[in-house]
């Protein structure tokens, strides 16, 4: 993490609002990335950049998975954070009719940090050295408790998150997801250095940490929300994912997991995060089975 002014830490930290119209990148509009100034993980393109007049930078989209949201304790709007550090980003609108996404990421400057297409190299003073690479990966496969555990585990991981994705309702709680039919599965988002460990390698950790034949669920765990399936970031998480299944079929494996297109991750409630790690026990339905 890198050392934040008393005002980043007003707005990063305590998630203050920095003065509207006076942000360094509210009219930015050179071509590039902008990242958490706190982690330095990316989370918007420029050309998702666009003039809402409000004060603050606008963006109708986000890098997939590189920002999740969370209700303001008042329960009246949705707050965006870094979705690998928690920085505070914002807030995020919809149904405003700015853009064809509908969508209004409001970010405050402070929390951000911009790197030009051009050059790759940040604008801030600050930065020493070029910040790793960062990609996102999401798989589910049954209960995310024991997923989370094992993933985490792998060199080059940097974190593992546990949450839904996959189903039709907004902000969905554990309750919902077991009891109320939103059609999201448990899963684990995985950030992750390529540079230390590929795509590839996760995804068939993945594979050989449950079962991919069973259908409807995961050992004892039953119900849709325990299936098996790797949520795709990229063209080549999707080929990737493609391949070893037919590798797997072709070593005579029932495989029974999907391969879709990644939607919005929501995280789970906390006391759902390092389940394991808190609780000291190893998972009860996860284990190695070696398939490749």
């Amino acid at each position: 993490m890198k050392e934040l002014t008393p005002e980043e830490r007003k707005v990063i930290i305590d998630k203050g609002t920095e003065m509207p119209f006076t942000g360094k990148y509210y009219k930015t509009k050179d071509k590039g990335t902008y990242g958490c100034r706190r982690c330095g993980a990316s989370l918007y393109q420029s050309e998702d950049k666009f003039d809402s007049g409000c004060g603050w930078p606008s963006f109708d989209d986000e890098i997939l998975g590189a920002v999740k949201r969370d209700k303001d304790a008042d329960g009246r709007r949705t707050e965006i954070l870094c979705a690998s550090c928690g920085g505070h980003l914002g807030h995020v609108f919809e149904g405003e009719g700015f853009t064809d996404k509908d969508t209004r990421h409001c970010v405050n400057s402070v929390s951000l940090e911009f790197t030009p297409a051009a050059t790759g190299v940040a604008d801030n003073k600050n930065v020493e050295a070029v910040r790793p690479i960062i990609e996102i990966a999401i798989f589910a496969g049954g209960c995310f408790w024991g997923v989370e555990h094992l993933l985490q585990q792998q060199n080059g991981v940097i974190s593992v998150e546990s949450g839904y994705i996959g189903g039709k309702t907004l902000n969905p709680t554990y309750e919902d997801v077991s009891h109320k039919n939103t059609g999201h599965a448990e899963a684990v988002r995985v950030l992750f250095e390529p540079s230390r460990v590929s795509y590839e390698t996760l995804a068939k950790s993945f594979f050989e940490i449950h079962d991919p034949t069973q259908v409807g669920g995961q050992g004892p765990d039953i119900g849709d929300q325990y299936r098996s399936e790797i949520f795709y970031t990229s063209d080549a998480q999707r080929d990737t994912a493609e391949k070893l299944i037919t590798l797997l079929k072709d070593k005579g494996f029932k495989v029974a997991t999907k391969v879709t297109l990644a939607t919005t991750f929501y995280p789970a409630e906390d006391y759902h995060q390092d389940y394991y790690d808190n609780k000291g026990t190893e998972p009860y339905c996860h284990g190695y089975t070696k398939r490749f």
